[in-house]
């Protein structure tokens, strides 16, 4: 089977340049959901401890669960928990959800201003205020979503005027309902760089911190750089005559007398078949034909290969983006740290 390896000195310069526009690592929430975009939830969990870093967000209670103890805080975006957590935060997504949550939950109202997927819309918001309280729900936090921080569009702009609203009038009917001091952040990575002042109570960066941020050039950060790369074992080599075809299909005929390998990773592990349409390594190696559901042919007879070092060059190919090529590597693949 392939291998992950991922460059813990990457992560920390990532984490340090996060760092420079928060001010301080106590306001980076770290995103770990789905498998930490596919870099090994345990595995990122134990680098962020060693940084420093105390704040988590994950999608599932059973993520959650897993990161248990590596970290003072823990926000779920997605379930809602069947019993309660002194250091586990859990979001409202809809209003009508409010009295599914276990009495004294801590939870973090989230609301819609422009993406239009969860949350409740502005004008719920004392309404939701008042029921979280007559639910005996423990509100803590009010956040929000940018839809397209990392597009250069007026989205971000009036999406940031309507959360000013929002923080303005929670923090009326807070004060109104006697529920003490809320916490308030709304940065995504992308909207994080555009600030020029974080003054929000936390961040929560996921695609920074792995390096693989995708920015229009107005908006490029320097100095990131991918965590993850991924490398594959030979299976076996063969050599092919001219005008042999190669794979299921025989979508590549070879132009020449050469030596092929088939490595140990194709769409079963998480390599998309869309990949095979012209795919080049970092170190220059042609993918040939079509991907396999466990193997993948490639001209070279290289024992180990290279098969990706930055998921948004494999984007490109697979006419995609770097999110969907990280999150396809499967959690069977092993990981190591280095």
């Amino acid at each position: 089977m392939a291998t992950i390896i991922l460059n813990k000195n990457n992560f920390f310069n990532n984490l340090d340049i996060i760092s420079k526009s928060t001010k301080t690592r106590d306001k980076i929430a770290l995103v770990l959901k789905d498998n930490a975009y596919g870099h090994g939830l345990l595995e990122v969990a134990s680098m962020a401890k060693e940084y420093g870093i105390s704040k988590a967000v994950v999608c599932s209670c059973k993520e959650a669960k897993l990161v248990d103890d590596f970290f003072e805080y823990i926000l779920v975006l997605g379930e809602i928990p069947t019993s309660k957590s002194d250091k586990i935060r859990y979001t409202i997504n809809d209003i009508k959800s409010i009295d599914k949550f276990p009495i004294g939950t801590k939870v973090e109202l989230k609301v819609d201003t422009g993406m239009h997927r969860n949350g409740i819309s502005m004008s719920e918001l004392e309404e939701a205020f008042i029921k979280t309280k007559e639910a005996g729900l423990l509100l803590e936090a009010v956040f929000t979503h940018h839809s397209s921080a990392d597009e250069l569009t007026s989205e971000w702009f009036w999406q940031k005027e309507n959360f000013k609203k929002v923080k303005e009038k929670s923090r009326m009917l807070a004060h109104e309902l006697g529920l003490g001091a809320l916490r308030f952040h709304s940065s995504n990575s992308a909207s994080l760089f555009r600030l020029t002042n974080f003054d929000e109570d936390m961040t929560r960066v996921g695609i920074a911190a792995y390096g693989c941020l995708e920015l229009p050039k107005a908006l490029q950060v320097d100095g990131l750089k991918p965590v993850l790369s991924l490398w594959a074992t030979r299976l076996s080599s063969r050599a092919v005559k001219a005008g042999e075809r190669v794979g299921y299909g025989g979508d590549y005929v070879a132009h020449r007398d050469c030596v092929i390998s088939n490595y140990n990773f194709g769409y079963g592990d998480g390599f998309l078949r869309a990949c095979a349409n012209g795919y080049v390594t970092p170190e220059g190696v042609e993918l040939l034909g079509r991907i396999s559901m466990d193997n993948s042919t490639f001209a070279t007879s290289k024992e180990k290969l290279l098969v990706f070092n930055d998921a948004r060059v494999v984007a490109k190919y697979a006419k995609t983006i770097g999110y969907e090529v990280l999150t396809a590597l499967k959690e069977k693949i092993k990981r190591e740290i280095v």
